[in-house]
């Protein structure tokens, strides 16, 4: 584990108003509906890119981090099966999510990629990686849903002992039905950020859109329940003995890595992201003080330096600087078990 390094702000297209959601378009792969956003390449010379996000989410969760990493990267967002605007999947376990990631790789012929992911995508992004290195060419980890065993330090450990009830995705389903989309998007959106002041007006209409779209979906609620009982498995998985345990899997890593979290997280145990770090071989840790659990929304610019950073440091891509970008302030980078990210923002 050594420190990250935060690229130039410079480095950085300039900021101003929020950009609209990227368009998306459905691919097909094995029988079954992949909705992707694409945010193409502003340079020649770009490398693809993939972004996974985490539980609940959707490929939206990607639209200003892809646009500011668009010199270098040439990203797809996906929605993951049942989530979104994708199709619902039999099967809803870790491997089985990575699996639908590796065949989108495939399909669309554009492996290595630069694999990113949050959260759920984090553990999703962590397995392709430790499974299919041909696959990935870097990996960058945004509070990554890795195992730890105290439901205490998450605000979905009051879910667990429900997950074993019958039925339970029905009665999740009443549940959000019963509540106003605009009051959903803000309980997401505090439960996820640290400073909730942070997220744009424009960027909290389309979170209320997305929260009406799943009201519509049958199996919205299904998807959400069985994927998060698939990671409850692989969380206890991982501290038995086989194959199957996620440590095990980040282990294997051979690409160069980037765990970023907030410190301020209330899904994942901010502690994890240090242990992955740990465990990855050739990895960089970010801790951001102030920030919550989804920091490549709620402080773009700092992860897209962070990427920046590595990939100057692994040699890919190279680019001519872009226009200036304003700093962010009010978030400071922090110490964590002796390591440093690099520099202090704001």
């Amino acid at each position: 584990m050594k420190r990250a390094r935060l690229a130039p702000v410079d480095d950085l297209p300039a900021s101003g108003e929020p950009v609209p959601a990227w368009p998306g378009r459905t691919v097909v792969v094995d029988g079954a509906r992949i909705h992707l956003r694409d945010t193409p390449a502003r340079r020649p010379g770009a490398e693809p890119a993939v972004y996974v996000h985490g539980l609940g989410g959707s490929s939206l969760n990607w639209t200003d981090l892809a646009y500011l990493l668009a010199d270098r990267l040439d990203g797809q967002a996906v929605d993951l099966p049942g989530f979104g605007r994708s199709d619902p999947a039999r099967r809803y376990t870790l491997a089985a999510l990575a699996d639908r990631v590796v065949r989108l790789i495939e399909y669309a012929e554009r492996g290595p990629v630069h694999l990113f992911g949050n959260s759920l995508g984090g553990a999703v992004a962590v397995r392709v990686a430790g499974t299919r290195p041909d696959l990935v060419r870097t990996l960058t980890l945004v509070s990554p849903a890795m195992p730890f065993l105290d439901p205490r330090r998450s605000f979905h450990g009051r879910m667990v002992p429900l997950l074993l009830l019958p039925r339970v995705d029905r009665l999740a389903a009443r549940r959000m039905a019963a509540v106003d989309p605009a009051d959903l998007a803000r309980m997401v959106i505090e439960s996820c950020f640290g400073d909730p002041t942070r997220y744009p007006e424009q960027r909290f209409a389309e979170a209320v859109a997305e929260a009406r779209l799943r009201s519509t979906v049958p199996w919205y609620a299904a998807a959400y329940v069985a994927s998060l009982r698939g990671l409850v498995v692989s969380f206890l998985r991982a501290y038995l003995p086989g194959k199957g345990s996620l440590w095990r899997a980040a282990a294997r890593i051979a690409v160069p890595t980037l765990v970023v979290a907030g410190c301020q997280d209330l899904i994942v145990d901010a502690r994890v992201a240090a242990q992955v770090a740990r465990t990855v071989p050739d990895s960089r840790l970010l801790m951001l003080d102030g920030v919550g659990h989804v920091a490549q929304m709620e402080v773009p610019q700092l992860v897209a330096r962070a990427v920046q950073g590595m990939l100057t440091e692994v040699g890919s891509a190279p680019t001519v600087p872009a226009p200036r970008a304003a700093p962010v302030t009010g978030v400071r980078t922090v110490p964590v078990t002796g390591e440093l990210a690099g520099e202090s923002a704001g």
